[in-house]
């Protein structure tokens, strides 16, 4: 199995899409400056774009769907993974089709101590989860509860770009959550960092290692 790291702005490796003839491999992607990533259908509208500027945030639209993801360099695990439509964890249901990476991080992050359910419904979340990634949660996407009778927080985030010969399946992580940049960043009244606060649970782990748990979890899976 192919899995590299790979250096760029969030702009350069969101452009990146499988060949005619691709084959199963991963990427580690390291973002070099702070990006706030739009799902493909999300308006530059929501955003405050001179906000972003004046951060030296950069604005940038990815292929697959969902809410913006805030990437900030060192505070985010961003895996990447292409699926030909040869492949056994190939799936024709869209959904379905990104259950087995859900597992994958599962396996990856037991290693450390944190236990994830991956969530096998339909997109929840509304207004603010189409705004903002992690403030919902979809197919494949991993979950946390921290105790007994709380509510479920979102550990991964996962989205998917298709093409007449793979699937781009992109997987995140925050290392670190900043609710209040990413509410600073969105233009609408409903997202407040008071509001985005205790949805997501960040996990403070070592990166090479979660890198090479995860490795070693693609090659079972």
């Amino acid at each position: 199995m192919k899995f590299e790291i790979v250096r760029g702005t969030a702009a350069s490796l969101h452009a990146t899409e499988p060949g005619e003839r691709p084959e199963f491999a991963a990427s580690w992607n390291l973002v070099t400056r702070p990006a706030l990533v739009l799902g493909s259908t999300q308006s530059i509208s929501t955003v405050d774009e001179a906000g972003a500027r004046a951060l030296g945030i950069e604005l940038v639209h990815r292929r697959s769907g969902g809410g913006s993801v805030l990437m900030l360099p060192g505070e985010m695990a961003w895996l990447d993974v292409v699926v030909p439509r040869d492949d056994p964890r190939w799936s024709d249901d869209v959904g379905q089709a990104m259950w087995w990476l859900g597992e994958v991080w599962v396996q990856a992050l037991a290693a450390f101590g944190i236990d994830g359910v991956v969530h096998h419904g339909s997109l929840e979340g509304g207004d603010l989860a189409r705004l903002v990634c992690f403030a919902g949660r979809g197919a494949g996407e991993v979950l946390s509860v921290e105790q007994p009778g709380e509510a479920a927080t979102k550990l991964v985030g996962i989205s998917q770009r298709r093409t007449r010969f793979a699937a781009r399946l992109q997987s995140s992580m925050h290392f670190v959550w900043r609710p209040d940049l990413v509410a600073s960043l969105i233009v609408d009244d409903g997202v407040t960092a008071d509001r985005l606060a205790p949805l997501v649970r960040a996990a403070d782990v070592d990166a090479e290692l979660l890198r090479a748990a995860l490795g070693s979890a693609l090659a079972r899976s």
